[in-house]
């Protein structure tokens, strides 16, 4: 496992919070082992934004050109790293191989290479407030807090990168009667109620009902025939399916504008979870391990409290044990969801070794569940 590179990831957001790009950071021993796990990755990389992929504490050089690098993706060259011998091989060969580049770690006055298109600039706002001479869109990392997303946009950054929106949001609320619909919904679904009794809770808002065929509609999903009614989708999913379209839905009802970053990390969580565990658990459970990623933001996503949300809604036991007490089966596969979510590999990599998860599986669950989770908000 030594020799072996594990991927972590964060959003990347633009001045009104929506998701403008995806971070990977590559964890490795040297350039080759990266290599070897990206090009393995073709199939599940992310494709709906741009990907800036950062090498971690490596220096980026020719050998890197191994890869088989998707259009999309942007390799992040660190300030530091300009005058190393290597990268100056490497940056010409990017640029005639028509790769796109962007600059980390910057500070003001750093100078910068002539003839590259630094589209992306990331600076620690920790050590600079404002983003006063940056060759290209200015993006803060190192945010405590949304409070300090404001300020930096204030201080002229273009945006962010990293995790602030899960931190200083409003305290609890009432929920909205859009959010408490669903709810309901959820907890008629839970309990087998009558169909007629759910349908006649949809028809009162016919844009939940519209919303929710596409999500089940989707490409993401699988299903060989187009659901036309909320009464088909119950004759071909179930109940247990239809479910986890409800409980999707709720995490993708908020209209706040810090919602489409936590959007992606709960959709994300919750597809990590299923793929993840999918070795671990029946196939019954697996939309279980869903929902439980999926929901737990929900709190912060919806402003209230998630025990008063859990008991209006009656998830199984293993649900609310992970997501109230961090405990029960599915508590180690959130965690581990929540790992992923790290600069700092060393977590991740102690929490995958105990469940005995394979470097392969844990990467491509993480690539897979976040293009899973873009193409629902597309």
């Amino acid at each position: 496992m030594a020799e072996t590179a594990f991927l972590t990831r964060e959003p990347v957001v633009n001045r009104n919070r929506a998701i403008t790009a995806n971070r990977l950071i590559a964890h490795g021993p040297h350039i080759a082992a990266v290599v070897e796990m990206l090009n393995g990755l073709g199939e599940t990389w992310p494709t709906h934004h741009p990907v800036f992929l950062c090498l971690g504490k490596l220096v980026p050089m020719p050998e890197l050109m191994k890869w088989q690098a998707p259009t999309n993706a942007m390799i992040e060259i660190p300030v530091q790293a300009l005058a190393h011998p290597q990268t100056q091989a490497l940056l010409p060969q990017l640029r005639e191989a028509g790769v796109s580049v962007c600059l980390s770690w910057f500070s003001p006055g750093t100078p910068v290479p002539a003839g590259y298109d630094w589209r992306f600039v990331l600076m620690d706002s920790r050590k600079h407030q404002a983003s006063s001479g940056s060759p290209g869109i200015a993006l803060a990392w190192g945010l405590p807090h949304v409070d300090a997303f404001g300020q930096a946009v204030q201080a002229g950054y273009d945006g962010a990168s990293g995790w602030f929106f899960l931190h200083g949001n409003q305290p609890p609320k009432q929920l909205s009667p859009a959010h408490a619909q669903l709810v309901r919904l959820i907890g008629l679904v839970r309990h087998n109620a009558d169909i007629r009794e759910i349908e006649a809770v949809l028809r009162q808002d016919v844009a939940v009902s519209y919303k929710l065929l596409r999500y089940i509609n989707s490409a993401g999903f699988g299903l060989m025939c187009e659901i036309q009614s909320f009464r088909h989708a119950v004759s071909i999913l179930g109940y247990a399916k239809l479910h986890k379209w409800l409980s999707l839905l709720l995490v993708t009802a908020n209209r706040d504008p810090g919602a489409p970053a936590m959007m992606q990390t709960s959709i994300s969580r919750g597809r990590f979870m299923e793929e993840i565990g999918a070795s671990f658990f029946d196939k019954s459970e697996r939309d279980n391990l869903f929902i439980t990623g999926a929901f737990s933001l929900l709190d912060v996503m919806l402003g209230t409290s998630m025990q008063s949300l859990l008991e209006e809604m009656s998830l199984p036991a293993a649900v609310s044990d992970a997501l109230l007490l961090d405990q029960g089966a599915y508590a180690p596969f959130l965690k581990l969801a929540k790992k992923c979510e790290s600069f700092d590999p060393a977590a991740l990599q102690k929490q995958a070794a105990e469940l005995q998860i394979a470097p392969e599986q844990l990467n491509r669950a993480i690539v897979g569940a976040l293009g899973f989770a873009d193409s629902l908000q597309a």
